[in-house]
């Protein structure tokens, strides 16, 4: 099945609302596309995050990931932050997320990054494969901290 990437726009703000709101699911949270659809409406309109959206031939969306700009300050240079990839249940053996995260590196040398980080659950094996398959390699180098605000 052929799988279409392309950087979204508002106009795909439907469908990767519904993404998003399977997307938080996935991670335990309660269904609420309303609150997805705000809060990537929101990325939109300030410019904050870049979105990739992929399609099958027929147009169905069938995953999404999404980067946020950032910085090193040590190596004086722009990173983007890979904080969301999502694939639907059912195209999750299609290479969709490969594609997804090949389209994110791409924009990334476009831009000028030094590096694209991400993060995931520790016992989520499966994206740990997809990761490392598309030629991601685990950090050792940082431990992780976060403070709840």
């Amino acid at each position: 099945m052929p799988v279409q990437i392309q950087q979204a726009v508002i106009d795909d703000l439907d469908d990767l609302a519904n993404l998003f709101d399977l997307y938080r699911q996935f991670y335990g949270q309660a269904s609420d596309t309303e609150r997805a659809k705000n809060f990537l409406r929101d990325r939109f309109y300030h410019s904050e995050s870049i979105i990739f959206i992929a399609r099958d031939d027929s147009q169905h969306p069938l995953g999404f990931t999404q980067l946020f700009p950032s910085f090193t300050s040590v190596g004086c240079a722009r990173i983007y932050i890979l904080n969301d990839l999502f694939v639907i249940p059912g195209q999750r053996a299609q290479r969709v997320g490969t594609g997804l995260l090949d389209a994110a590196a791409a924009f990334g040398r476009k831009m000028g990054a030094v590096r694209l980080t991400l993060s995931t659950a520790v016992d989520n094996a499966v994206a740990q494969r997809v990761y490392e398959g598309a030629g991601w390699t685990e950090s050792n180098a940082f431990k992780t901290y976060n403070l709840a605000l």
